[in-house]
């Protein structure tokens, strides 16, 4: 890290970017002993088996931890299913209490109680039976946004068929690679979801996909679109939903499950080459999702939670299905875009619904900056009480942002780092506790221990520089293979820094102890030697006043080896000239340093974003440098794309 980005950190601790939890949140905060970091770290086998207490169990573990590096067994000997303690512990006190509050893109609302969803489960669950499964055989799930999706998840879990949700944005080549890995027996998708009014033909897209996998023996077709989405049913093997579960029995016993049954696999987004099986056990995730659930949103029993994910990905797994509902939260689904019919609707919903707690993405809160203030001050949104940060560094602007629009200055944001590898959040204040700075996850969980280590796998004092991301210890929700390939696991991930887990991750510890995440190490740029995080520049761009959004990515040059490449989307009525361009490129060198002077800057409309919102940074690479454009059908627009590619060819290279 050059001297110059030095500045970059020293602003997260500076005095007036404190913010400190308020006296009447922490009087009533579920976490407000500052001493429950000592008592973790000093016997955390202790400690977690302290929490796995508040979970049922059909036997009790006999071992907290088996540790044969790098694999790790948590609470052998113990049985449990994470079906029954997300609906069946909770029927005696909690049977009538919301369980899923779900809202259509068209308006529909649709409420299921926590006893309505136990039968649903159980229904369903009896289906999978019925259609030959057994216990270890795995089900793929190609669904949108609709309750029928955690109804399968929790289905699949109660009789011991590993799921494998594949995001309903993905192209029939993706669901067919994930199908094939797993080799599922059953598909679950429906006939079409809805995207911004338009169908999206999941039923026509998993029919392509069954051309190339030949281990499915049934498909179950949920009818959502109706007439809008004619589909094919191949007779013999695709039968729909709603006749499937007619007149069946809606009591389904839960299946007492060893503590390292594989609960789900979830294939990592943006691979390339054999699709990457994340596989997630059932105790050790299912108690790492409810505690972190319960600490780090402070859920309280009268909550209403909504986390905007979708659960094609790894957010939506562990805070939207098992972690609030292992809690017995009531929790928000949402079907659709965040601007249909217009850029308020997801503050219609949490006013609406009166949203307590709501945990969304960086890359959205700063689309809703670049929309304007104008729309969240249509509502009232004084029901919340708890923000949350999800997927990406958050820059200080959008935090800032963030705290004074939708939380009033009222509210905590908990900034959260983790990773579909590690199943729960690692990094992260506790907000009756912590005191946060806007750009900082601040400090690991109680249990967790994270370093930054140099290239020689050496610790790192807070304070002096940036390096790689660590976690030192195992937590019960980490991953315990790659599907089949353990090779590779040890690889990707134990093998550079032995005895500790490498999370791919750049970062920074602070003088104060916070960490502070600069992003993948992928996304370090080496420009003439320096290491820069692409996070650092795009902080910089945004700091500029001008700008609503920044995405930046190495392109190849000459002399440098690498240079820096910016698409930038700017504000309101601010116009992409040349000299807006040389003020940006002065700005960041000011606020960085000159090595970080951007080589190009690309004024874009719109970026290239997943239809859950995320940049996709590798099809920018690919246009910084000229290669052909890699796959672009989980793009809410693909044709963003190519208008930036034409832009970028127009304009050149730059010196």
């Amino acid at each position: 890290m050059t001297t110059e980005m030095q500045s970059h950190f020293d602003v997260l601790l500076a005095e007036d970017r404190r913010y400190r939890p308020r006296p009447e949140f922490t009087s009533e905060a579920n976490v407000s002993d500052p001493t429950i970091y000592e008592k973790a770290a000093a016997d955390p086998e202790a400690f977690w088996a302290e929490q796995a207490r508040e979970l049922e169990w059909f036997t009790p573990w006999e071992t907290v931890l088996e540790w044969d590096r790098p694999w790790a067994k948590w609470f052998r000997g113990g049985r449990m299913n994470a079906s029954y303690n997300c609906l069946d512990r909770h029927l005696g006190t909690r049977g009538a209490k919301r369980a899923i509050v779900w809202e259509g893109e068209f308006g529909e609302e649709r409420t299921l109680t926590y006893r309505e969803l136990h039968c649903e489960v159980c229904r369903f669950a009896n289906v999978l039976k019925h259609l030959g499964l057994r216990v270890g055989d795995r089900v793929a799930i190609y669904m949108g946004m609709v309750p029928e999706l955690p109804i399968a998840m929790l289905a699949c879990a109660r009789i011991g068929c590993p799921h494998s949700v594949v995001f309903g944005g993905f192209s029939p080549e993706s669901l067919s690679d994930r199908i094939n890995d797993a080799e599922a027996r059953v598909l679950i998708t429906q006939d079409g979801g809805f995207r911004r009014g338009s169908v999206v033909p999941l039923k026509q897209n998993a029919d392509a996909a069954l051309e190339r996998s030949a281990s499915i023996e049934h498909v179950v077709v949920l009818r959502r679109a109706g007439d809008r989405a004619p589909v094919k049913m191949c007779e013999g093997r695709d039968r729909w939903w709603h006749e499937l579960i007619e007149g069946v029995e809606d009591e389904c016993d839960a299946e007492p499950l060893d503590s390292e049954h594989m609960l789900y696999i979830l294939y990592t987004s943006g691979t390339t080459g054999k699709p990457k099986g994340i596989v997630h056990t059932t105790a050790g995730y299912l108690l790492g999702t409810a505690l972190t659930t319960k600490w780090v949103f402070d859920l309280k029993e009268d909550d209403v939670y909504w986390c905007t994910a979708d659960i094609g990905w790894v957010t939506g797994h562990s805070y939207i299905v098992y972690g609030p509902l292992a809690n017995g939260a009531t929790c928000v689904m949402y079907e659709g875009a965040p601007d249909y019919p217009d850029k308020d609707r997801f503050w219609d919903l949490v006013a609406r619904h009166q949203v307590t707690v709501l945990y969304t993405a960086p890359t959205s809160i700063r689309m809703f900056m670049k929309w304007g203030a104008e729309y969240p001050q249509r509502h009232d949104l004084s029901s919340l009480r708890l923000l949350g940060s999800v997927g990406e560094p958050i820059n200080p602007e959008a935090w800032v942002w963030y705290n004074q629009h939708i939380g009033g200055g009222r509210c905590p944001i908990v900034d959260t780092w983790w990773q579909t590898e590690t199943g729960m959040i690692l990094i992260t204040p506790l907000p009756g506790l912590t005191e946060t700075v806007p750009g900082s996850a601040t400090v690991p969980f109680p249990g967790i221990s994270a370093s930054i280590v140099d290239e020689n796998g050496e610790e790192i004092e807070p304070g002096t520089a940036a390096g790689y991301l660590c976690i030192n210890h195992p937590w019960p929700a980490m991953f315990r293979t790659i599907f089949r390939d353990p090779d590779r696991f040890v690889e990707n991930y134990w093998a550079r820094f032995p005895g500790r887990y490498f999370t791919g991750d750049g970062a920074k510890q602070l003088e104060n102890g916070y960490f502070a995440i600069i992003g993948r190490v992928d996304d370090v740029l080496n420009v003439a030697g320096h290491r820069i995080g692409t996070w650092e520049v795009e902080s910089a761009l945004i700091d500029s006043g001008d700008v609503a959004e920044a995405a930046v990515v190495g392109m190849q040059h000459e002399i440098k080896g690498q240079g820096i490449a910016a698409f930038v989307t700017l504000k309101g009525d601010i116009e992409g000239t040349d000299s807006e361009q040389e003020k940006l490129r002065r700005h960041v060198a000011e606020k960085i340093g000159p090595i970080a002077r951007p080589d190009q800057i690309i004024f874009a409309a719109d970026l290239p974003k997943t239809r859950s919102a995320k940049i996709m940074r590798r099809l920018l690479r690919d246009i910084a440098d000229g290669r052909v454009l890699g796959d672009t059908t989980t793009l809410a627009d693909p044709a963003v794309v190519e208008q930036l590619k034409s832009q970028y060819e127009a304009q050149g290279k730059t010196e």
